[in-house]
């Protein structure tokens, strides 16, 4: 982990501006090699262990880099399985970051299933406070968003700035389209959820995740009883 000072937000804002436009016909190696070029320590790779096909990209750029992963205390068995492969078999240094509360804490503090009663407030709880503390130790991160994945992440930038989090995000598979995350998955065997192969497109909590069916957008499954398509990490 990396304790240097945070950078100026105004300068990474510029820095985001200019490199989202001059890379944004870059490959995803080029993105990567960048942003490790750029921020070094200070950046690292976000994963929700869906697969770890950017998890594997950017480890053949930078060997050793950290990779965040959120665990909410609500993963499907398959999704912790998928971390703890990455983790033995990559070289990457995983860190696991839980929310200050456990579910049973949570549950005392607002009643039981928050997730079912208000999702914005369980994912901010969950998912979105974690995030921005673990995030206090880089510049940077990478994220697995592609354009393709439904009208929400239709406009995400490779490089863009986290006004919010004051944060460089870097999204070097933004372009790529389904098929092509899965030619890449396959060329280099990476670990891929099971669920994937069970009707899930999309894998978050268990409580807020279901199948999808035939002709569905990809991110049908989640909170499928809410107006809601994002749990507050990409908006």
């Amino acid at each position: 982990m990396n304790t240097t000072t945070n950078r100026d937000p105004f300068e990474l804002r510029d820095l985001a501006t200019a490199a989202g436009d001059r890379l944004e016909t870059a490959t995803a190696t080029e993105i990567i090699e960048w942003a490790v070029g750029e921020f070094g320590e200070r950046f690292c790779v976000t994963s929700s262990m869906a697969d770890a096909a950017v998890v594997h990209l950017a480890s053949q750029v930078a060997p050793g880099l950290d990779v965040v992963f959120l665990d909410t205390g609500l993963h499907f068995p398959e999704t912790l399985e998928v971390r703890d492969f990455v983790a033995s078999t990559m070289n990457v240094n995983v860190r696991t970051i839980g929310p200050d509360q456990s579910v049973l804490s949570q549950d005392a503090e607002f009643g039981p299933r928050l997730f079912a009663r208000a999702p914005d407030e369980c994912c901010a709880l969950r998912k979105v406070m974690p995030l921005n503390e673990a995030l206090s130790d880089y510049d940077s991160w990478a994220t697995g968003l592609r354009r393709d994945e439904g009208p929400s992440r239709a406009n995400t930038r490779v490089v863009d700035f986290d006004v919010t989090r004051r944060k460089v995000k870097v999204s070097p598979i933004a372009k790529w389209t389904e098929a092509d995350q899965e030619a890449y998955i396959e060329r280099y065997n990476i670990p891929v959820n099971p669920l994937l192969k069970d009707g899930f497109r999309s894998i978050g909590c268990w409580p807020c995740t279901r199948r999808t069916e035939p002709g569905e957008d990809p991110r049908a499954g989640r909170w499928a009883a809410f107006d809601k398509t994002e749990c507050g990490l990409h908006v």
